[in-house]
């Protein structure tokens, strides 16, 4: 497909962004592999977006891309947000810690700060996307300037549609099986859970390429996901093992239990994270994203202080059982269709 071909890819896998477990080094392994890497940046501040950026470009003269969060930002709700916080006091009780008294979000969207956007123009990828919406129109025009290609996550067919009509030139077709958080526009809206190659057989009716998301772990799935009408399989999980990852040991260990579960009570939005205590607790009266995961990283780290590391945000897809510990290049190679 001409879009492999623009971004230098011999092989058609994408490494997933997967914010806060990227890493320079995995993405440059997975593009120098014939792959394309790829860094989450929707957790990094713009000086470290930056840096690690230049870090990948060092690492590697292959094409890689980068990933930003397009939420639609929330009218904060002190009860709302104070109610939440008492329901978690008994788990902060359990591993001897008090919940904050109040919260402080991060993870500002594109659509309300510009500051991760001027980092990307100032050195522009081969590939940007976006997960939960879309770039505001003058936001795709400075980036289709600086020369990138421009993608974005889709769950359903109605959200293809969406970013089709926005003039990107990659559809990510999300399945329910994926791991980490789930990239639907709106997440109080009704979601189809459609799984993997449902969704890639219906969206790529509408003539954009596709990339198949969500439980592609070799070079089976990545056949049936090309059969299926994608260019290329976008994987996470498969790649969670390997060395140049900075999956966390606790979440290393816990992919070996092959049990996930959706949760929104870790972050806000529905993601979908290895089963753990975390993913144990009612998620019906969460604030919302990201104001939220300002409280699931408070117990987290109060836990961890305590040297309890079961309310982590281990996301992870349903075929994590499956991963293997080897280099990011070797996970390449096996799941080359």
């Amino acid at each position: 497909m001409e879009i492999l071909t623009r971004l230098g890819m011999r092989v058609p896998v994408i490494q997933a962004p997967m914010a806060g477990v990227s890493t320079p080094a995995l993405a440059a392994a997975v593009s120098t592999a014939g792959g394309l890497g790829s860094l989450g940046l929707a957790a990094m501040t713009g000086a470290e977006a930056a840096e690690a950026i230049a870090e990948t470009r060092h690492l590697t003269g292959r094409p890689f891309g980068v990933n930003l969060f397009c939420h639609q930002p929330q009218p904060r709700d002190p009860e709302a947000e104070a109610r939440w916080l008492d329901r978690l006091a008994p788990y902060f009780a359990k591993v001897r810690a008090e919940p904050p008294r109040s919260l402080t979000p991060r993870y500002p969207s594109v659509l309300e700060s510009d500051e991760l956007l001027a980092v990307v123009l100032a050195a522009p990828p081969a590939l940007v996307t976006f997960h939960f919406g879309l770039p505001r129109p003058d936001q795709i025009a400075a980036l289709r300037e600086g020369g990138c290609l421009l993608g974005a996550t889709a769950t359903s067919e109605s959200e293809a549609h969406r970013i089709r009509d926005a003039g990107l030139d990659l559809i990510v077709a999300q399945g329910w099986q994926a791991g980490g958080h789930r990239g639907i526009f709106d997440p109080a809206g009704p979601d189809e859970r459609m799984e993997t190659l449902d969704l890639v057989r219906r969206v790529a009716r509408l003539g954009l390429p596709v990339a198949a998301a969500g439980e592609i772990m070799d070079r089976t799935d990545s056949r049936r996901a090309i059969e299926a009408g994608a260019v290329a399989a976008q994987c996470g999980t498969a790649f969670l093992l390997a060395p140049e990852a900075a999956t966390s040991p606790a979440h290393r260990q816990a992919l070996g239990r092959g049990e996930t579960r959706m949760t929104k009570a870790i972050s806000g939005r529905p993601a979908r994270c290895c089963a753990n205590d975390f993913t144990a607790i009612p998620d019906k009266e969460a604030p919302g994203y990201p104001v939220t995961y300002a409280a699931g990283k408070a117990l987290d780290a109060a836990a961890r202080a305590h040297g309890i590391t079961s309310y982590g945000a281990h996301w992870a897809g349903t075929g994590c059982a499956r991963a293997v510990a080897r280099p990011a290049a070797d996970t390449v190679a096996a799941l080359a269709p």
